[in-house]
């Protein structure tokens, strides 16, 4: 299911932050890596979730996680199109 975000308060809120990316930014930003230890913490609460055995902190730790990453997730998506606008003389 694709979910639109075109002209809402949303995507205005996150356009104001990419707007203002240099290329260069925006490209380092769309490609940088997770930290390996959050990464690992992450891939440990997947498998519990996936196991049916997570904690209810455990669950509303995941959850938190899963929702920031939803907001990267497009950050980095606005920010790899804002690196490929370059500009015609470069």
């Amino acid at each position: 299911m694709s979910v639109q975000l075109d002209g809402t308060s949303f995507e205005k809120f996150l356009k104001q932050f990419t707007d203002r990316f240099t290329p260069e930014l925006a490209e380092h930003f769309a490609t940088l890596s997770p930290d390996p230890e959050f990464q690992a913490r992450l891939d440990e609460l997947g498998g519990k979730a996936n196991e049916g055995t997570l904690t209810d902190e455990e669950r509303s730790e995941y959850a938190t996680y899963v929702e920031a990453m939803d907001v990267v997730a497009l950050l980095r998506v606005k920010a790899l199109t804002r690196s490929n606008k370059r500009p015609a003389n470069s």
